[in-house]
């Protein structure tokens, strides 16, 4: 214990502040660098694979790629067919079996991760060993440690097993499950925050895209025509921002829809609206890999007083969306099927075309 003489020693950087790094934006950018490099040409007709490859993932619970939450998409309900249904889609369209498929997608992900699950158990710091030492050899648990998980596997694997595993062995597969679990939380770091740089790079690798300028996460008023906001307002952020001749487009990069953000692009856009000063238009553009037909129509559809609220809503394949719900033709499903033929659900690869074109 430290005393008013004696300062706390400093804590070393520890493996779970390494795992934390390797989803941070410098380390996303080295790895999309890396990605890029090694991929060949980027091209509006093939961005979407790129941004599959790179960001979806394989529900460990379904063993499906990832279309709709988890809890909603288990053995005998609507979205585990939805979910079979877009799995095969998307192995047919990239010429796979649909068990390889998981082995193609989730790369940034996988390399963030690589091995630090292995370096976070193994890493016992001499301050992690200073803090148990006053409690040595009185059998207190060790971190990670979970009896109940270990009666699990026993109880599953015993008719296989011909001698027990030591406890140390044990101990050390539960800790290993635990630091995957916990990794598996950080996902939502690269659909969140990793969505914006994926677009962004697909775009700056773009015939076209040096007449362009790109801004992931700009300050609104950072981006020319648009004025701070009063001192008692919240600074406005924009994920995405698309900057060129006779265009500025601020763009909302969401992987999915939820309730909540469907008011805040509503909010969001009046703050752009009334921080304007150079009295020109901008586009207000939806990215998305929503599946859920509901929250789309809803986006494709929501209004600002007498126009459409987004100048474009933009999928990043349609057709994959499409394919889950097969020939259903009722309600919200049937009506983001016209949408998407007449345009007003945008597959990624139109919309990249029109931005460098501009």
């Amino acid at each position: 214990m430290s005393t008013p003489d004696q300062p706390e020693e400093p804590v070393p950087a520890t493996a779970t502040e390494a795992i934390e790094r390797v989803f941070g934006a410098d380390n996303r950018a080295r790895l999309l660098k890396r990605y890029f490099d090694a991929n060949g040409a980027v091209t509006p007709e093939n961005a979407w694979w790129h941004v599959y490859r790179l960001l979806l993932w394989i529900d460990r619970t379904t063993a499906l790629a990832h279309c709709y939450e988890s809890d909603k998409a288990q053995p005998g309900r609507p979205w585990y067919e939805r979910s079979l249904a877009f799995h095969d889609w998307l192995a047919t369209a990239l010429s796979l079996a649909p068990a390889d498929l998981g082995d193609a997608i989730d790369w940034l992900f996988r390399e963030a991760i690589g091995d630090l699950a292995s370096q976070a158990i193994a890493s016992r710091s001499a301050t992690y060993e200073k803090q148990r030492a006053p409690y040595a050899g009185r059998g207190f648990p060790e971190p990670g440690e979970d009896p109940e998980l270990v009666g699990i596997i026993r109880e599953a694997l015993s008719p296989w097993m011909d001698q027990r595993p030591p406890d140390d062995a044990f101990r050390n597969l539960t800790r290993r499950i635990h630091a995957h679990l916990n990794q598996e939380n950080k996902r939502r770091n690269l659909v969140g925050e990793g969505f914006e740089d994926v677009i962004a790079a697909v775009i700056s690798r773009l015939s076209g895209a040096d007449r362009l300028k790109i801004r992931n996460r700009a300050l609104l008023h950072d981006l020319p025509g648009f004025h701070a906001p009063a001192p008692n307002e919240k600074i406005k952020k924009v994920d995405l921002a698309i900057l060129g001749e006779g265009q500025r487009n601020l763009i909302s990069a969401k992987w999915s829809i939820r309730a909540d953000r469907e008011e805040q692009f509503l909010s969001d856009f009046e703050a752009y609206a009334r921080l304007e000063s150079a009295g020109q238009n901008f586009s207000y553009t939806l990215i998305t890999n929503e599946f859920d037909a509901a929250r789309l129509k809803a986006a494709c559809e929501r209004r600002r007083q007498n126009a459409l609220l987004f100048t474009y809503v933009v999928h990043i394949n349609p057709q994959g969306m499409l394919a889950a719900y097969g020939d259903s033709g009722r309600g919200a499903a049937k009506q983001i099927r016209t949408h998407v033929e007449t345009g007003r659900l945008m597959d990624l690869a139109s919309w990249l075309a029109l931005v460098t074109d501009s």
